[in-house]
């Protein structure tokens, strides 16, 4: 691959007349735009790239080997239709070896992609294509996908000015605010996304984990109106319907982190189905290495290639659509077909009889032939080098059943062919309450080790908050064998559900997920315990203290005040001017004076001591 000269690096000019003061704005949101041209004798040439830099030579060439399709329906569609265009996206490893500045944990570089196919007899071997990039470090698939699928069109029509009249408009967004709608401007388009909460983002975004509890404020799954995962805007049912009979089983499959490979025609097709499978274990974020869209260029590929069918695969997600993995990981313990092969505008897929015949033959799948509702063993995946056809094969055991009343509700919720749009957004509606709610009540067990306590009555909120109960996987077990896993999991689940709490917690996605919600809980009680403070008179409780608890409620307030006074400074609030600082000292001070002479005048031996008393 060659590339071409890059942007010139050129100030952002706001029409003020000011400067590039909004260029930090935009690093928040992106790492920069590239265009990536096929050419026959160099293969992939970057041809832009802004702003100059933004990518090491090794990332130039990941992205760029990631931005075209490899799929056998878009090189007939490109004859068919003159012009055809795909989006997707792609997520791969930042080489940060090469980059001077490091930053804790790994990083992923997410790229969404508009690419074009034009067809012309007149041009060498028939055709043209190239793609157009939006690059970034945050999974936004809600903000990333409408902006490149604006973005494309433009720059096909005004070239490279389109990418910097981007850029100037994006200079100016505030911040992202997780967790938040927001409106973002495009020239005169507005992007209206409601961004997903910053503890749904996977491990190795960037953000450090105090950035994660400080915005990890518990929000219930019964609010619909916050999303709980990075790709909500998924359709559930559009990118499943042929497959739902299996979405139980690969919802476990997820949940414990199993290695899954997934391949479909298009590149448009895995990825939103390599989304979609994220989706579904909402509000559990996937810690699981996901790529949308992966091909033989990747720079993993090369260790997958080499392991052999002995070697213990690693938790990961691929889409890919070369049939051609079938055989060189033929490995993986579960593969996933899905999508139409050679339909290119999914809304035509089906009419209404079609898709209600479907959903049928899926309503007997799951009443007849769970668990084993797989294809024969003898075919096995090889079977789709000849032809394509939505299946699962998998080695797993289910341990919960379809949901046979979700599925009649769906069915119920087509009532006719001319809104069949609108059907489908009602019935991944109904899949998401249902698998949210499904997963909510899995989860459920671990509450009380995830539970913010407060100061019962009479008990002095001054000596600080007790620990959290402690999490020994082995008494957690046991316990729930005795007590079982509640009535919802009871009617859809078999004998096999303690199993499937045991593969969780041995997986990849239960430990992290389990301490940020455990430093949460921390943070919570923490702060339940100083508004308890704030709230009580310590005189009170200090005549009913024995000298050792008059201690530790001095050493409790005393880190409370350094922690006030650090969150002040950090904010560039004068903390010495507001009725907490008064309280707190006050507080501080009341206990001091309540030791005994001799450990007063050890506590003025420490400096920092000292000065908080003074204060």
């Amino acid at each position: 691959m060659d590339r071409s000269s890059s942007f010139p690096a050129r100030k952002l000019e706001h029409d003020s007349g000011g400067d590039a003061a909004g260029a930090p704005s935009l690093e928040h949101w992106l790492v920069g735009f590239c265009t990536i041209r096929f050419d026959l004798e160099q293969g992939q040439v970057v041809e832009e790239c802004y702003p100059a830099g933004a990518l090491s030579q090794e990332e130039e060439l990941d992205v760029a080997f990631s931005s075209f399709p490899d799929s056998m329906a878009n090189s007939r569609a490109s004859k068919d239709f003159g012009v055809h265009d795909t989006v997707f996206f792609f997520r791969t490893q930042r080489q940060e070896e090469q980059r001077e500045e490091r930053r804790r944990g790994q990083k992923y570089l997410y790229g969404f992609v508009f690419n074009r196919q034009r067809y012309d007899a007149k041009l060498k071997r028939g055709g043209e294509q190239k793609s157009v990039l939006v690059l970034s470090e945050l999974p936004l698939y809600c903000v990333f996908k409408p902006l490149v699928e604006l973005l494309g069109p433009l720059y096909f029509e005004s070239g490279v000015a389109a990418l910097e009249q981007a850029a100037l408009h994006m200079s100016r967004w505030p911040r992202p605010r997780f967790g938040t709608m927001m409106e973002l401007m495009l020239g005169k388009v507005v992007i209206k996304s409601h961004l997903p909460p910053l503890h749904t983002l996977p491990p190795g975004p960037g953000a450090s984990r105090d950035g994660f509890t400080s915005a990890m404020a518990p929000v219930s799954p019964s609010n619909r109106s916050v999303p709980q995962s990075i790709f909500h805007d998924v359709n559930l049912y559009g990118v499943f319907k042929g497959l739902l009979g299996h979405l139980w089983t690969l919802w476990e499959l997820l949940l414990i982190g199993e290695p899954l490979l997934v391949i479909s025609p298009t590149p448009s097709q895995c990825c939103e189905a390599v989304a979609g499978l994220i989706s579904l274990i909402a509000p559990l974020p996937c810690s699981v290495d996901f790529r949308p869209y992966f091909t033989i260029h990747d720079p993993g590929f090369a260790s997958l290639n080499s392991c052999t069918e002995e070697d213990r695969i690693p938790p990961m997600i691929l889409g890919v659509t070369n049939v051609f993995f079938l055989k060189a990981l033929k490995m993986f313990p579960h593969v996933l077909s899905v999508g139409a092969c050679g339909s290119l505008d999914r809304k035509k897929v089906a009419g209404k009889a079609t898709s209600q015949g479907r959903l049928q033959k899926q309503i007997q799948l799951v009443r007849r032939l769970y668990p084993a509702n797989l294809l024969a063993r003898k075919e096995g995946p090889l079977c789709l080098m000849g032809e394509h056809r939505e299946a699962l094969w998998t080695t797993h055991s289910p341990a919960t059943k379809g949901d046979v009343q979700v599925l009649n509700r769906l069915v119920n919720a087509e009532p006719s062919l001319c809104i069949e749009e609108s059907t489908s957004v009602v019935n991944n509606d109904a899949l998401r309450r249902h698998f949210l709610e499904l997963t909510t009540n899995f989860l459920a067990p671990f509450g009380p080790y995830l539970r913010a306590s407060t100061p019962q009555e009479g008990i002095s909120p001054f000596l600080g908050p007790p620990p959290l109960p402690p999490f020994d996987a082995l008494t957690f077990l046991e316990a729930l064998a005795g007590r079982g896993p509640g009535k919802f999991l009871s009617k859809r689940s078999n004998t096999h559900w303690l199993n499937l709490y045991r593969q969780f917690l041995e997986g990849p996605n239960f430990m992290p997920w389990f301490q940020r919600r455990r430093a949460v809980a921390e943070q919570e009680q923490h702060r339940l315990w100083r508004d308890a403070c704030n709230k009580a008179d310590v005189r009170v409780f200090l005549r009913k203290m024995t000298e050792v608890e008059v201690v530790d409620s001095f050493n409790a307030v005393e880190r409370h005040l350094a922690e006030e006074i650090e969150v002040s400074r950090e904010s560039g609030i004068d903390f010495n001017k507001t009725n907490a600082f008064e309280k707190i000292t006050g507080d501080l001070k009341a206990i001091f004076e309540f030791l005994p002479k001799d450990l007063q005048e050890l506590m003025y031996l420490n400096p920092q001591r000292a000065k908080f008393l003074h204060l």
